[in-house]
């Protein structure tokens, strides 16, 4: 998919700009030409893992409905063995998208190859009915169900299951050229180290890569400005900068193993980031089992960070919001109102207080509160923390904040997608501590960003919710937070999400 692709490198004039602007600028600040690159990634693509899952349930409502189209053509609308039938049709259904995935046809390298999987997809769908066809013996059934019925269902359920593979793989083709579905990398390091990985990496002819461009610290001999067409766009530090920009989904440390200082280096400011880091292991002497590595076509790579909740997982919590979003609304509604009448009645100003926060991937978001603070003392940027008989707050304000009330509205930006309902809670930008900022107390503070920030969050229900007034607080909440994201399951959502309630009521840290 990658390997004839001249596109998708860039100019000799970007390279000769870009060459020539390489050490201009601030440390850590990208380059005009890095972040033009950047720009061009800031648009989501598809997940080809997302695809495959959705072409599963396609093909298996394809195959289960033409099986039931076939009986009732040759049977009538249910009148001879109805439920029979419709098990077996909907079992057959499911065990041939199991055993297409077993043999790997759901990968986008078959899915863009039909003709070439055309045996293997007659044999699966073979393979499905010669169980079938053995259980019916075995459990002496056989004679009970139409073998003519069942052989049009599998003449037709094969030409529906091949065209939908032909359509499906001239559409995937189309988002590749388009750039909405492919995994976009970025390689760590460069010289011949990266010109050997790039090289193997595009000689794979049906993968689903894309290489964005290099980061390295060093600019000498051994890392010059371009590396098998592709320019090096900056430095380590200006790397989370450009990942901060650009949807990145994959950094790949073209580094061998015996660099092991260095690597542990990069590993120590990469780690923030929301992606999953890969180590090429196709140069490397030291060899392990096949099962350690993962691969990119052919070329092994040791997987050291996965970027969390991600693939279904981030559908799965994303339906969660939404229906406990909706609940939250519904049940708490009547609080909110009175909460807007109260404050309204109380002081001057808007009801809501709109806050500017750290989200997702450092991403500056806007959260919604109750307005808690006089309209003038307001403080939207929580420079200043709020302290216990802080005159700053209302007399609803002292009440909404120790009960929480005042966050109830974020329940919408839950609804909207700009928080989850759990996870980490997020900061106000300019939030410090004896006037230093956040991440300036807590090295690797910012990997709490690797995922949506949340309404609630394992820290609070531990009793780390309220004023951060010392810089072991903001470490003990940073340490929940990133034992949330390590060990994050839908379950631990549900009881993080029941458990708030009840830890609200301990009211000694709110104020």
């Amino acid at each position: 998919m990658n390997e004839i692709d001249p596109a998708r490198r860039f100019s000799t004039d970007a390279v000769r700009k870009l060459d020539g602007q390489a050490d201009s600028g601030k440390p850590g600040t990208l380059n005009s030409v890095a972040r033009q690159v950047a720009s061009q990634y800031r648009r989501d693509t598809m997940s080809p893992i997302m695809a495959s899952g959705v072409l599963r349930m396609i093909e298996f409502a394809l195959l289960f409905l033409s099986g039931l189209c076939v009986y009732v053509w040759y049977l009538g609308f249910f009148t001879y063995l109805g439920w029979q039938y419709t098990l077996t049709i909907a079992a057959a259904s499911f065990l041939a998208v199991v055993l297409l995935d077993v043999t790997d046809c759901y990968q986008v390298s078959s899915l863009m190859r039909p003709i070439a999987n055309f045996n293997r997809i007659l044999l699966v769908w073979a393979g499905t009915f010669a169980l079938m066809a053995l259980t019916a013996f075995v459990m002496k059934m056989s004679e009970e169900y139409s073998r003519l019925m069942f052989g049009t269902w599998f003449v037709v359920g094969f030409i529906l299951l091949f065209g939908l593979r032909l359509a499906i793989a001239n559409l995937i083709r189309r988002w590749a050229r388009d750039g909405r579905m492919e995994r976009r990398a970025v390689i760590v390091g460069g010289g011949k180290a990266a010109e050997v990985l790039i090289r193997s990496v595009e000689k794979q002819p049906y993968n689903d890569i894309r290489i964005c461009g290099i980061f390295d610290d060093r600019n000498d001999k051994r890392s010059p400005p371009i590396v098998a067409g592709y320019p090096k766009l900056g430095t380590i530090s200006e790397l989370i900068e450009f990942a901060r920009i650009a949807r990145i989904d994959m950094l790949i440390v073209s580094l061998p193993l015996t660099a092991e200082t260095r690597v542990l280096q990069l590993l120590k400011k990469l780690w923030v980031l929301p992606v999953d880091i890969r180590l090429s292991a196709h140069s490397n002497a030291l060899q392990f089992r096949p099962r350690s590595y993962s691969y990119i076509g052919s070329v092994p790579m040791l997987d050291i960070f996965d970027r969390p909740i991600n693939g279904w997982d981030s559908v799965a919590k994303r339906a969660f919001d939404i229906v406990f979003s909706l609940i939250g609304i519904l049940l708490f509604s009547p609080v909110m109102l009175a909460t807007a009448i109260a404050i309204k009645l109380d002081s001057k100003g808007p009801v809501l207080f709109k806050q500017k926060r750290h989200g997702f991937n450092n991403e500056v978001i806007e959260v919604y509160k109750f307005r808690s603070m006089y309209t003038d003392k307001a403080d939207p940027t929580a420079k200043q923390t709020v302290t216990k008989n802080d005159p700053r707050v209302t007399r609803v304000g002292r009440f909404i904040r120790k009960t929480s009330i005042d966050e109830l509205p974020q329940f919408f930006n839950a609804l909207l997608g700009s928080l989850s309902l759990v996870g980490p809670r997020p900061h106000a930008i300019a939030a410090q501590s004896h006037n230093l900022l956040y991440n300036e107390v807590v090295d690797g503070y910012f990997a709490r960003h690797k995922v949506k920030p949340g309404v609630t969050g394992w820290a609070q229900i531990n009793g780390w919710r309220g004023e951060m007034d010392t810089n072991e607080k903001i470490r003990m909440r940073t340490e929940y937070d990133l034992y949330y994201i390590e060990n994050w399951s839908m379950l631990f959502d549900l009881r993080i999400l029941l458990l708030t309630p009840l830890r609200l009521l301990n009211t000694e840290n709110a104020y």
